[in-house]
């Protein structure tokens, strides 16, 4: 019966710290603010795809709207 009163807290524990965040920067919003800062510098701006695979070079795309085209009409 001790057994248990001392295993129920522990359990408990366990399950509550795995549901803790994790410790330092999310690497998602880590790369995420990489490539927002890389498609600003080329004068775009980071939109979603709409698709969401957890990877987010894969999950939006730059749009590059401040550079003329370089087409000419003809």
């Amino acid at each position: 019966m001790r057994i248990v009163l001392f295993a129920a807290p522990a359990a408990l524990a366990l399950t509550l710290s795995a549901c803790a965040a994790p410790m330092g920067p999310d690497p998602y919003q880590t790369e995420l603010q990489r490539l927002s800062d890389d498609c600003e510098a080329r004068g775009g701006i980071l939109s979603p795809t709409g698709s969401q695979s957890g990877r987010p070079q894969l999950d939006n795309v730059c749009k590059v709207t401040a550079q003329p085209s370089n087409r000419t009409g003809g």
